[in-house]
């Protein structure tokens, strides 16, 4: 029997914040009715919107100068999707995208990348082995994209469903900025055979399973949770030192990612933090206010509350490492 294939992506899920007046950095769009809505939202009420843009519409992301390079400005195409695929909701920049852009040093790449070069013990664990980071679910690429400009050692494989239109503009987005040396796209299915993607990116030779994986919004459907979960079971490196990290908006809703979290347990994964992040503008990560998890939180909570924070989910393998 052939298993599904799906990619999951939450219901509102995967794009970048809109930056408050006066910021210095700001997340530019097209000027069309959607657009608008989403500014009006936040204007009027003081609500975040939970996405950003429309089908073939472009976004601006810009990523701020810090001690040790200069700040980087991402330009997007948004998606479009074939008709039979509304329904993957690709065709937008969600915020869970955004917000996983922003706080790319929770990550912890350069501590990965060191790792890697040193063995952990100052003995060489693979000098000839790149890190190896996937993304699921990317839509237009903006983590994967910003993180390999930021980390240009670091290979990369964004990957989402085998849509023709998805995967013809996540490439180009890829090429405009600057990101094809180290960051390719792929078609992947959840549930499918995931061996092609090990032989992508910036590497000589094979390499079973990725160091890092991540995934924006991708929790929304309970009915795909036990598909992404096999799928990251067989692209995650049996290495304890391999990390999965999730970023989810709250539209999800609490009692599903809660669902997700129980099932993950039991499978050979280990949660090893999950935390409730306040919404921040671009590279305002690790300013942003957190909070512990507490999906008690959807009895009494109010939308514009709900629409302020995300939810970051660190999973590793049961033996993993923790320093």
């Amino acid at each position: 029997m052939t298993t599904p294939v799906s990619t999951i992506r939450s219901q509102p899920s995967q794009s970048n914040t809109s930056l408050p007046p006066g910021d210095g950095n700001a997340h530019e769009h097209d000027d069309n009715p959607e657009d608008i809505l989403f500014d009006a939202l936040q204007t009027l009420y003081d609500y975040q919107p939970v996405t950003f843009t429309s089908a073939g519409a472009s976004y601006t992301y810009t990523y701020p100068r810090s001690l040790t390079s200069s700040s980087i400005k991402i330009t997007l195409r948004t998606p479009d999707t074939d008709a039979v695929n509304w329904s993957l909701h690709a065709s937008s920049v969600w915020i869970a995208s955004t917000q996983l852009a922003n706080g790319i040093n929770f990550l912890r790449i350069d501590h990965h990348l060191q790792r890697i070069g040193s063995g952990g013990d100052g003995t060489k664990e693979d000098p000839e082995r790149p890190l190896r980071l996937l993304e699921l679910g990317a839509s237009a690429g903006l983590p994967s994209i910003l993180i390999a400009r930021v980390f240009p050692d670091v290979s990369v494989v964004a990957s989402d469903y085998p849509d023709s239109n998805i995967i013809r503009t996540l490439t180009q987005n890829i090429r405009d900025n600057g990101a094809e040396a180290n960051c390719h796209a792929a078609p992947f299915g959840w549930g499918t055979d995931p061996s092609p993607l090990f032989s992508l990116g910036k590497a000589d030779g094979v390499y079973v399973g990725f160091d890092l994986i991540i995934a924006a919004d991708t929790l929304w459907n309970p009915d795909l949770h036990s598909i992404f979960i096999d799928t990251l079971q067989r692209t995650l490196r049996r290495d304890r030192h391999s990390r999965v990290h999730l970023v989810a908006g709250l539209h999800t809703g609490r009692y599903t990612i809660d669902s997700f979290l129980r099932s993950i347990r039991g499978v050979g994964f280990r949660v090893l933090e999950i935390m409730e992040r306040e919404v921040t503008a671009a590279g305002g990560g690790e300013k942003a206010g957190s909070r512990q998890w507490d999906v008690a939180r959807a009895e009494y909570e109010e939308e514009k509350d709900r629409r302020g924070w995300v939810i970051w989910i660190e999973i590793c393998w049961e033996e993993c490492y923790v320093s």
